[in-house]
């Protein structure tokens, strides 16, 4: 039985064909490595995380160049292309008026409440949403001192500052996230934000490291908040290749039941009593199921213990035994298969199913 998941329902915003909010689907988004400046590896990177299922993909623009290059990217972009700001407004307007479908902005850094007005009053023309992107290392110095430290209700005061600041300038297009590197001042941030408010809140925690530890920082962090109903759109930050984000980000919500995309491989830990080369088969399985667009679950079990009602519960599944294994095909068992053929089998079992 899938566990229904109660969300919090949030106003909505668009990001070009992207709903973020209310009762649309949870989105995973991305940011590009590459400078900028250089179009073609942006766009190569872009395309990738199209291919893993990014939903959005942000890209920095810090400098002239960088301004200069997101008109060719945002034109030859197949998704949707977010801004994302630091320091200086002016590269706000110009990535507006290049046509990009939402700017990311750090009240810690934008400066005056005036250059603020000034970016929302682009984006409020282009009709574009703003996100009002917290962070625990770059709160206002104000705000740091009264709390002597990041906490989760500077980060909550920070975001309600600036989203005052929006509304002040008649500018309600906006989705906000409270980010940290530290997992539980982030889940602290957002429940709070989330309690005092209705709008889209975008889940990560910054700077979470390398493939493996970050992948465990954000899935607990996101995971949390998500398994609590709280966010609308997520992205994973690591230290690695934006298309491995992507697939860090779909992995959290496929484990939460709350995106069906592409084909779940369920396996076991493996032990002593392992009798085939189960490691090589899965990773072999992986690599091959790629081309495949089924919402399928296929478990790969490696005993007698749990195999066989493991495998009965997937779409497909095999249990395997010295040398050999089921395979059941939605719980009806159909036949016995040698060790080297059960990858074969399976990919077999997925083109008629």
């Amino acid at each position: 039985m899938q566990i229904v998941y109660k969300r919090k329902k949030t106003r909505q915003i668009t990001v070009a064909n992207i709903l973020i909010g209310g009762n649309a689907p949870i989105s995973v988004q991305t940011m590009t490595k590459t400078k900028t400046s250089d179009v073609t590896a942006t766009l190569n990177q872009i395309y990738k995380c199209k291919e893993a299922g990014a939903d959005i993909v942000r890209v920095t623009v810090n400098d002239e160049e960088s301004a200069k290059a997101i008109r060719d990217i945002v034109a030859n972009a197949p998704l949707p292309i977010v801004a994302d700001i630091h320091f200086n407004h002016i590269f706000a307007i110009k990535s507006i008026e290049a046509g990009v479908s939402k700017v990311r902005i750090n009240p810690g850094n934008i400066g005056h409440k005036k250059r603020i007005g000034e970016v929302l009053e682009r984006a409020k023309e282009k009709n574009i949403p703003i996100r009002i992107g917290v962070n625990s290392g770059s709160l206002e110095k104000d705000i740091l001192e009264k709390h002597r430290y990041p906490t989760a209700q500077a980060l909550y005061e920070s975001a309600m500052r600036h989203i005052n600041i929006a509304n002040d300038f008649g500018f309600d297009d906006i989705i906000i996230s409270v980010k940290s590197t530290k997992v539980n001042l982030m889940i602290e941030a957002y429940r709070l934000i989330s309690q005092k408010t209705d709008y889209p809140l975008h889940l990560g925690v910054t700077e979470a490291g390398s493939f493996v530890a970050g992948t465990i920082k954000s899935s607990v962090g996101i995971g949390t908040l998500l398994a609590e109903g709280i966010g609308d759109t997520i992205r994973v930050s690591l230290t690695d290749e934006p298309e491995n984000e992507v697939m860090v980000g779909k992995e959290i919500l496929r484990s939460l039941g709350l995106r069906q995309t592409g084909i779940e491989i369920i396996s076991c830990p493996t032990c002593g009593r392992l009798d085939v080369d189960l490691f090589n088969i899965v990773k072999e399985l992986e690599s091959k199921v790629k081309r495949f667009n089924k919402n399928i679950s296929i478990a790969v079990l490696g005993c007698a213990v749990n195999g066989p009602g493991e495998a009965k519960e997937a779409d497909i599944g095999v249990a395997c035994g010295k040398g050999e294994a089921i395979i059941y095909k939605k719980s009806e068992m159909l036949r016995k298969i040698d060790e080297n053929n059960i990858v074969n089998e399976i990919l077999t079992e997925i083109d008629n199913f």
